[in-house]
């Protein structure tokens, strides 16, 4: 089961960070990303209602849309959002006990992670992935580049201020995926009537992707 869920996520590549303000917004957002072919996104437990918007994605879209919970702090958090259709559990941080859950529950583990000790510490815990969050803030690609050289066999996903600009450099660096706020999931956008904004940012994303794997692949 786990094995599955990864091997999607890291075929798709690119995990959205879903903040909505709503549950309608929550809707309307994964809506516009299915639309630009992205099939994994990742609701955060700071979304009103978090755990019912979860439920009712999977109810809607079944196994169409590869969903997670993010912004997960405790070990009840993790089994409510996995018992309402979440896939993969995401941190900002580290805590041993949501992975010992989401991997108790047969679920993908992602916590967040920021110094090399960390990562190790989230990596030796049973990680499935480790989230360097915030990467921008500490260098973005050339800090993931540096994680990854003494620790070539921890699969890492830079997360916070991950953009279009950026992402062909993360990916060079190593990323497993990438991790996407604001710059994809645009809710000023959405409230301007403009869905399509959203539509043609993750059909660019999936596009760097895919360009960066073929050149690696032949490279």
């Amino acid at each position: 089961m786990s094995q599955e869920i990864q091997e999607r996520l890291e075929s798709l590549g690119l995990i959205p960070v879903l903040r909505a303000k709503s549950s309608t917004e929550a809707h309307a957002l994964v809506e516009a990303l299915l639309a630009g072919g992205v099939t994994v996104v990742e609701v955060t437990m700071t979304v009103p209602g978090a755990v019912s918007v979860i439920r009712s994605l999977r109810q809607i879209y079944g196994d169409q849309l590869l969903l997670g919970a993010g912004t997960v702090l405790d070990a009840q958090q993790c089994a409510a959002a996995i018992a309402a259709g979440a896939e993969f559990v995401v941190s900002p941080s580290l805590h041993l006990e949501v992975i010992a859950k989401t991997k108790e529950l047969g679920k993908v583990s992602i916590p967040g992670a920021l110094t090399p000790t960390e990562v190790v510490t989230a990596w030796s815990a049973g990680a499935d992935y480790v989230k360097v969050f915030p990467c921008s803030a500490v260098g973005g690609p050339s800090y993931l580049k540096a994680l990854q050289a003494p620790l070539p066999h921890v699969r890492l996903i830079p997360t916070g201020g991950v953009t279009l600009e950026t992402a062909s450099y993360y990916l060079k660096a190593g990323a497993a995926a990438l991790g996407v706020g604001s710059d994809l999931v645009n809710t000023a956008a959405l409230g301007q009537g403009k869905p399509e904004v959203i539509i043609e940012t993750a059909k660019r994303y999936l596009e760097i992707i895919r360009h960066e794997r073929a050149g690696t692949a032949s490279s």
